[in-house]
């Protein structure tokens, strides 16, 4: 392996399983971001597609721009089909469940959370609706609920080859597979492997998968890890260093000349207020005081104090048709666009 995506070494797991293979299946359960701590994003590299279940639309959306060969599901999984409120953590995704319990305690955290009624649908009727024939891997996290998951599959009709499970409940890591590890050894899985996290298990009736699976879990360091670097622009350890160098300097050359659309909607993105609504002076303030924090270096800023407008999109519109602002990009761009060569 050249390289692992997931939170705990997973996929390197099981690459030790399916390495060679190159047309396979998975359905990734509490999917997350489709490229940072993705277990399933390795073997899509290696032409493996799947169905990936996300009810965070945001994570979903992104899927059809980074993987578009997998099928996504923005959902919940259950015992049952309906609805079912689920929370969302702010910041931090990878806490956001079903359990309430769980997502209050993502406070701990410096974190809140919002609550939405998520449709639920159940593992076989999610197999049925995609007409699944046969599946390599099913991996789920979903932070406290993998029993639900589970209980929500026709055992008669979907086997994957290997199932793994998150084992600790979030924030305290305190074991919680005991409550539903019988359910899979009854339906015939043996469990092969405990990475610290994660609990593997085989299908019986796959001789060959029991034997290749490792029996203790890898070394940190047996690979590269994608979770060892960020920020690419400026990490020479990261593996796109070199294109993200480059796609900066071209993104901030051309800054100035922008489509006034798409600025507008890179400037609003992580605006939590309704942008057909009307923007209280408060909102207004903060939304100057996040683009020139105590105005320094906005000659105009008593300009900007007086803009207003019918809806909170409106007002960013007049915010980045500023001088103020539009200056602002051209000294966010002159080191690239040849106004001050700055080695």
């Amino acid at each position: 392996m050249d390289l692992s995506y997931a939170q705990h070494l997973e996929d390197y797991h099981l690459s030790r399983v399916f390495g060679g293979k190159r047309d396979g299946f998975y359905i990734d359960v509490g999917a997350g971001h489709p490229v940072a701590d993705n277990v399933s994003c390795w073997f899509y590299l290696r032409g493996w597609r799947g169905i990936v279940v996300e009810p965070q639309p945001q994570l979903a959306a992104l899927y059809e721009f980074v993987r578009p060969r997998d099928q996504r599901e923005c959902c919940v999984l259950g015992r049952e089909r309906g609805e079912v409120e689920f929370h969302a953590v702010e910041r931090l995704h990878g806490f956001s469940t079903i359990v309430t319990e769980f997502a209050e305690k993502a406070a701990d955290f410096g974190a809140g959370y919002k609550t939405w009624k998520a449709p639920m649908e159940t593992l076989a009727s999610l197999c049925a609706k995609h007409a699944v024939s046969g599946i390599d891997f099913l991996k789920i996290d979903v932070e406290g609920a993998e029993g639900d998951v589970l209980a929500g599959n026709d055992w008669s009709q979907w086997r994957p080859r290997v199932i793994l499970c998150e084992a600790l409940a979030p924030g305290s890591m305190a074991e919680n597979w005991q409550s539903w590890e019988p359910m899979l050894l009854a339906q015939g899985y043996e469990f092969v492997l405990f990475d610290g996290l994660n609990r593997f298990y085989a299908a019986k009736e796959n001789p060959d998968i029991i034997a290749r699976f490792p029996r203790e879990k890898a070394e940190w360091l047996v690979v590269p890890h994608l979770g060892h670097t960020n920020q690419a622009p400026f990490r020479d350890d990261h593996p796109d260093h070199a294109f993200a160098k480059e796609l900066t300097g071209a993104f901030f050359a051309g800054l100035p000349k922008m489509d006034r659309g798409r600025l507008l909607e890179l400037v609003m993105f992580g605006e939590k207020g309704d942008p057909e609504s009307r923007p209280t002076a408060e909102q207004r303030a903060g939304i100057l005081a996040r683009l020139f924090p105590g105005g320094k270096f906005a000659s105009g800023m008593a300009g900007l104090n007086d803009l207003d407008a019918p809806t909170l999109r409106g007002f960013y519109a007049k915010v980045i048709d500023s001088d103020v602002f539009r200056v602002m990009t051209g000294r966010l761009s002159m080191s690239w666009d040849g106004g001050q060569i700055l080695d």
